[in-house]
């Protein structure tokens, strides 16, 4: 029988600029994507028992499963940035250091990481490592499932999706929830991020 994935539990204080109503909701379509995660495999579980036959639903259940689990593991990063209060990154920072390699400027990252949390739409921004080349990459992510970059590891993860501002924001001004993310940032949890990402990527390169 399949091994089930748990709900993980976020100490999350009171933010500024978001409210706990907005978490305490967004916490429940997080608990969401748990369950269905783990409905899924269950599902699966049953029906490969008679693949041959039931062809057609493992293959939709597999198309929805990637969705599911990724909504699920995105909402676990960006819940944790927000857990413990926030932390202010500082030039000694790895990930500080990493993102002036790559970009030439911390200030000049920042700005072009909010510019890519601010497309049309609904999605991700996210900051990835790439263990392969060490390098930083953003990227926007549709969705969930749609846009996720292969082999790399999430550092910052920031939802775009009107579920996580709408209660406190309209979508005219999501530019405010992008301003009071950062301001509630835990930068030590994007720290660690980057630390684990490059100790995991020396330990497979040795």
């Amino acid at each position: 029988m399949t091994k089930l994935f748990e709900e993980k539990k976020f100490n999350i204080p009171k933010l500024e600029g978001i409210s706990e109503k907005t978490i305490g909701e967004h916490i429940k379509l997080y608990s969401g994507y748990v369950k269905n995660t783990n409905t899924i495999l269950t599902k699966i579980d049953e029906y490969v028992v008679d693949s041959e036959n039931n062809a057609y639903a493992l293959g939709e259940l597999q198309r929805r499963f990637a969705f599911e689990f990724d909504g699920m593991r995105n909402h676990e990063y960006y819940f944790s940035h927000l857990e413990n209060g926030p932390t202010v990154i500082t030039q000694e920072f790895s990930v500080y250091k990493a993102v002036e390699e790559e970009w030439g400027d911390f200030d000049k990252w920042l700005n072009r990481f909010k510019a890519i949390a601010l497309t049309r739409g609904i999605g991700w921004a996210i900051l990835y490592y790439d263990s392969h080349t060490k390098r930083l990459v953003n990227t926007w992510v549709d969705e969930h499932h749609l846009g996720q970059l292969v082999g790399l590891s999430p550092l910052l993860v920031l939802d775009m999706w009107e579920h996580a501002y709408f209660i406190d924001y309209t979508p005219a001004e999501k530019k405010k929830y992008v301003e009071a993310f950062f301001a509630n940032l835990n930068w030590q949890n994007v720290e660690e991020n980057f630390l684990s990402a490059q100790a995991v990527s020396n330990a497979t390169q040795k």
